[in-house]
């Protein structure tokens, strides 16, 4: 594990392998263990680096202050690109990692050579979901606001039983090994941030102004809004790809990392 200082932070990250930089970043409970099963086939043609966000393991945060900002970890981000060398980088997200990687490529295409977004979180405006109504909560808005309740109860099981079902289908937590079950418990008290993270919705000028090449990749089982942003958000991006993954749902690359890795080496070498 390493650390680059980013607007008064030490923010963790893992480095494997070398050549052009691809750098990536989890989303909702997660950290830098987050891409382990594809740091190894990814590392053997690029510089792999897996960044953790403020207030995520290896920090045990307790959910108190108010720098739990999506424009913080965008900010954050930003930060940590302009240190990487040689630019412009890879950037790779998955759900609100996904978020955050669309608003860096937004504000500094500069710095980015090609974008994968997996499964990108977020919610729709009116221009891209005309039954979009401002200021309500999204149903996984929804689902976020009620295991936070549930982590300040002290239900800390509860919560993450109702968050992970809740994307992955009735009975997923239950399945899930006890690897990246830890994982997420190492995580959770982040849920308590993310409801005040003043998080915008996409619009479909957001989509229009990216310029960096994008690849848009999912699970070809997963339900709810997830996809349905993905759906929404790539025929406004120019030049975007899609690749969905057939048996998969929104941990895509840990449920077939071998695939997921064929996709994205294939577009990075494009």
């Amino acid at each position: 594990m390493q650390t680059l200082n980013v607007n008064g932070y030490d923010m963790a990250y893992l480095e494997v392998g070398s050549g052009p930089p691809l750098v990536c970043v989890h989303g909702t409970l997660g950290d830098f263990r987050t891409w382990s099963a594809v740091m190894g086939p990814l590392s053997k043609q690029y510089r792999v680096i897996s960044v953790s966000l403020r207030h995520f393991f290896p920090e045990h945060w307790n959910g108190i202050g108010d720098d739990y900002k999506m424009s913080q970890h965008v900010a954050d981000v930003i930060a940590f690109l302009e240190q990487i060398a040689p630019k412009p980088v890879n950037l790779m997200g998955h759900s609100r990692g996904g978020h955050i990687s669309f608003r860096v490529a937004q504000e500094r295409p500069d710095l980015l050579r090609k974008l994968v977004l997996a499964e990108p979180g977020g919610d729709l405006d009116a221009t891209l979901d005309p039954s979009a109504a401002p200021a309500v909560p999204s149903a996984l808005g929804l689902r976020i606001m009620a295991s936070a309740e549930k982590v300040r109860d002290g239900d800390i099981e509860g919560a993450l039983q109702g968050f992970f079902d809740g994307i992955d289908g009735d009975g997923a937590w239950a399945r899930l090994p006890a690897a990246p079950k830890q994982q997420l418990r190492d995580n959770v008290f982040t849920l308590i941030g993310q409801i005040h993270e003043n998080r915008r919705p996409y619009s479909k000028t957001d989509a229009q102004s990216i310029q960096t090449p994008t690849l848009f990749i999912g699970g070809a089982d997963t339900k709810g809004a997830l996809p349905a942003v993905t759906r929404a958000l790539s025929p406004d991006v120019a030049g975007a790809r899609t690749a969905m993954i057939p048996g998969t749902r929104h941990w895509m690359f840990e449920q077939a990392p071998q695939e997921f890795c064929r996709i994205v080496l294939a577009f990075l070498a494009e």
